[in-house]
């Protein structure tokens, strides 16, 4: 398998909370949540965290046996948890967290993992792409801003109650019937959006952080076909490059930078 990485931090003053990795057959994507005060519950960072559980994942794909990637998960969010339990307020919403998105071939089929809101897209050899995602954050998200509507933005009544909303968004997280995100309970692992599929149907693999997908929603640059195709052409640096043009150019749909990080896998082996 032929792997071809690229990321770009959202800001320059700030590290890059997105992870990228691979080890032979297999390939690790991790987006950080980078929450507002969560330096004061853990001192280590969000990049911290999703190195330092990206790296673990990776150790733990290395030997290609392939384990169940669910029990993987679990086991790495328990590592890193205990690394930092003593010391971080591990227990707090805010404090560091990640996305995981996990391909690997093995035995003839890609299994995937993915836990949160990144994107994984199977460049199917028959057919369009199949574009898989863990909706649940983003209709948690949705639902919990619904008070918002109507509320004209910047007055203190619209700042009152997106506080609230932020509030019952935290609370859905890692709960039956919200969101799940790698953290510090490991039976997260156990809520993830999984699946398998014959490398034989499959020409290749993309993985994208949101900061990356917003080349598709909501900047419409191109929709996911058209996203294979510029993989295929030009690499996982042209897609990051088209979204940093939008944000630069600070058009009606830009939005604030963030970290945007693509892999793209051909050559499966068969």
């Amino acid at each position: 398998m032929h792997v071809s990485l690229a990321t770009s931090a959202g800001r320059a003053d700030r590290p890059n909370e997105d992870f990228v990795g691979a080890v032979p057959g297999a390939v690790v994507l991790l987006d950080g949540a980078g929450i507002p005060g969560a330096e004061s519950l853990c001192h280590h960072g969000v990049a911290w965290y999703t190195h330092r559980l990206g790296g673990a994942l990776l150790g733990h794909l290395s030997p290609d046996d392939g384990r169940d990637l669910g029990d993987i998960l679990a086991t790495v969010i328990d590592e890193i948890a205990a690394e930092h339990r003593d010391t971080c307020d591990l227990a707090d919403p805010s404090s560091p967290q990640a996305t995981v998105l996990l391909a690997r071939a093995h035995r003839g089929r890609l299994d995937y993992l993915l836990l949160a809101d990144s994107f994984l897209v199977l460049d199917q050899a028959h057919g369009a792409p199949q574009v898989i995602t863990d909706e649940r954050e983003a209709l948690a998200r949705r639902d919990c801003a619904a008070p918002l509507s109507g509320i004209a933005r910047g007055t203190p009544e619209y700042d009152r109650v997106r506080a609230s909303c932020v509030t019952a968004l935290r609370a859905r997280r890692n709960r039956p019937g919200g969101y799940w995100i790698a953290k510090d309970d490991p039976r997260a692992a156990r809520e993830a959006v999984t699946g398998s599929r014959s490398l034989a149907d499959l020409n290749g693999v993309a993985l994208l952080s949101n900061g990356a997908s917003r080349i598709v929603s909501p900047y419409g640059l191109t929709d996911w076909p058209g996203v294979r195709d510029v993989l295929a052409t030009h690499g996982p640096s042209e897609v990051v490059r088209r979204v940093r043009q939008v944000e630069a150019d600070g058009g009606p749909d830009a939005q604030s930078p963030d970290d945007a990080t693509v892999a793209y896998c051909t050559h499966l082996s068969r």
